[in-house]
């Protein structure tokens, strides 16, 4: 079970968090706002420092916030939840959808009923909400895994993707970047073997990294853009003859491949500040809720800490560009 750290609060970081709740209070957001994350995962580690960002800001503005979700990631495994949320007539519903289709039909009632749906983390089509909350623009994502994973396996050679579901918004996205980037001449000695599922389950992450070095002996990188996939093929590699020739790249977080970084078995990975990502798909959500902003083109919010932000095409909201991580940066870095 993945516990949720829990900061002490320090008279400036008071003071400055409640002159973050002033301000947005004056930039007219409601009292009481009833705000449910729904993660793809409950117990996700990934996920909980997201749901824990979200409920930091909702904390903020004098929302009433809460976290619900299933304990798989299944196309169809949020739907109850999110029926159970518009029977509790919940103002917003921020989610990080397990499937881009499969909820449309629930979230489009909950949003006939005036319940306000903002997707995070990873999208829906784009009529199953108002607001998507991006972690970063989702090309330069794509590109930039390629670009990392050439480097570390010096241009060439075979290498292999480690996906979540197959029906992950998020993760076939920038799978369809890394691929377009592929197609540049400057990566014509590297191949893309094979696109793995481990479902964003550890164990099944773990025997699908396994799999893959069976499979292709000459392998020579593998990309995980999941959070758990990274780890369960970093500590799969990290105690087998695999450790120092098959490069373990992709999105993860510092505190979970810390130890994989010191131990070699990972030599740089991305990512951005999940715990950010919740922060402010919680301020688009009670900005929403609040009658500032309906999620068109060219309109700004207040976002707390992290300041004004504009919602662009097809109501996307982008977080910022990901961090690489290495052994010389790891340890400026907690989450």
């Amino acid at each position: 079970m993945f516990k949720p750290v829990r900061h002490m609060c320090t008279a400036l970081l008071c003071a400055t968090l409640l002159g973050a709740g002033m301000a947005a209070h004056a930039a007219g957001i409601k009292d009481g706002l009833k705000i449910a994350f729904v993660p793809k995962q409950i117990n996700n580690p990934y996920e909980v420092i997201a749901d824990n960002g979200g409920m930091e800001a909702i904390k903020e503005f004098k929302g009433d916030g809460k976290v619900v979700g299933p304990s798989d990631a299944g196309a169809s495994s949020q739907v109850s939840y999110i029926n159970t949320l518009i029977t509790q007539r919940e103002d917003v519903i921020v989610i990080a959808a397990n499937d881009a289709n499969a909820l449309v039909p629930y979230l489009k009632k909950a949003m006939s009923q005036g319940i306000k749906v903002v997707t995070f983390d990873s999208d829906t089509a784009p009529e199953g909400r108002q607001i998507f909350v991006n972690q970063a623009d989702a090309e330069s994502i794509g590109r930039g895994q390629i670009q990392l994973v050439s480097k570390l396996m010096g241009g060439e050679g075979e290498f292999a993707i480690l996906s979540a579901t197959p029906n992950a918004t998020n993760q076939n996205t920038w799978i369809k970047w890394m691929q377009e980037e592929l197609k540049k001449p400057e990566y014509a000695k590297m191949k893309l073997v094979k696109i793995a599922y481990g479902n964003d389950d550890d164990q099944k992450s773990f025997v699908e990294t396994q799999g893959l070095l069976q499979a292709y002996p000459n392998l020579k990188a593998i990309v995980a853009p999941t959070s758990v996939g990274i780890a369960a093929a970093a500590r799969y590699i990290s105690s087998s003859s695999s450790k120092g020739k098959v490069a373990v790249t992709g999105l993860g977080t510092p505190n979970q491949m810390r130890a994989f970084v010191k131990n070699g078995t990972v030599k740089a990975f991305q990512l951005w500040d999940p715990g950010a990502l919740g922060y402010l798909a919680a301020y688009a959500a009670a900005n929403l809720a609040s009658g500032n902003i309906s999620g068109k083109e060219g309109e700004s919010f207040d976002a707390g800490k992290l300041g004004k932000r504009t919602i662009g095409k097809n109501g996307e909201v982008i977080l910022g560009p990901p961090t690489t991580f290495d052994a010389q940066n790891i340890d400026n870095f907690n989450f």
